[in-house]
């Protein structure tokens, strides 16, 4: 049966990597993000390398958005197997105490909200499929440790630190919930730069690194988490 990866939040690195290691695996893409020049540019370079994709515009913040981008990929590409959740969202350079509360909830809009969103809405398909599964991209700033406090504080990316601990936590309620029902759920956890991304340099991770890791969780279907660094 075809095989469908669902990848929310494209753009240069992980989903990258993401979308090129599925694809040559056989997996049909589906490419969700807000930017629709990346959208081209990705299903330009996937079609180009033979693989079925389609790109579908949304915000991954908006639930509304996020379920009607996933039941057009459904539509066009057929049942979902895999639901790759690589959005996240910050809050600028603030001062943690100062920073506007609107501004830090629509972090959860997107590492909880909508990635919570994502799932309900493939869920009937992961299940079906046999070997469903949501994998979840997340970062080591979200480690609970004085260090990694410090180093969000001093890189000004404390949105990005509170939407990883708590994209953590789901993943893991995720997990549980889900653990009896056939659909895996499996996290990295980046610690560092990746390559082609604003952050990264030519020594940062490779995102097929990245990619390669997510495959290992995905086959073995056992061990939640997995580390790159």
């Amino acid at each position: 049966m075809p095989k469908t990866i669902v990848i929310i939040g494209f753009g240069p690195g992980v989903s990258t990597g993401m979308a090129d290691w599925f694809g040559a695996r056989g997996f049909s893409v589906a490419l969700v993000a807000r930017n629709a020049d990346r959208l081209v540019e990705g299903l330009q370079a996937l079609k180009a390398r033979g693989v079925v994709a389609a790109a579908f515009p949304a915000d991954a913040g908006d639930p509304a958005a996020i379920r009607a981008a996933i039941a057009k990929a459904r539509d066009e590409l057929g049942q979902i197997t895999v639901l790759h959740w690589n959005a996240f969202r910050g809050v600028g350079a603030v001062d943690l105490v100062a920073a506007d509360p609107a501004a830090v909830r629509s972090v959860f809009d997107v590492a909880i909200v909508g990635l919570l969103a994502a799932v309900q809405e493939s869920l009937p398909d992961l299940k079906a499929s046999g070997e469903g599964a949501v994998l979840i991209t997340n970062g080591a700033l979200g480690d609970l440790s004085p260090m990694m406090d410090q180093f969000a504080i001093g890189l000004d990316a404390v949105g990005v630190a509170l939407g990883n601990a708590a994209k953590d936590k789901l993943a893991g309620l995720l997990a549980a919930r889900l653990a009896g029902e056939g659909v895996y759920v499996g996290e990295v956890i980046i610690a560092g730069a990746i390559k082609g991304t604003p952050t990264g340099n030519d020594l940062g991770i490779s995102p097929s690194t990245v990619a390669e890791a997510f495959w290992t969780l995905y086959q073995a279907r056992s061990d939640l988490r997995a580390r790159v660094s």
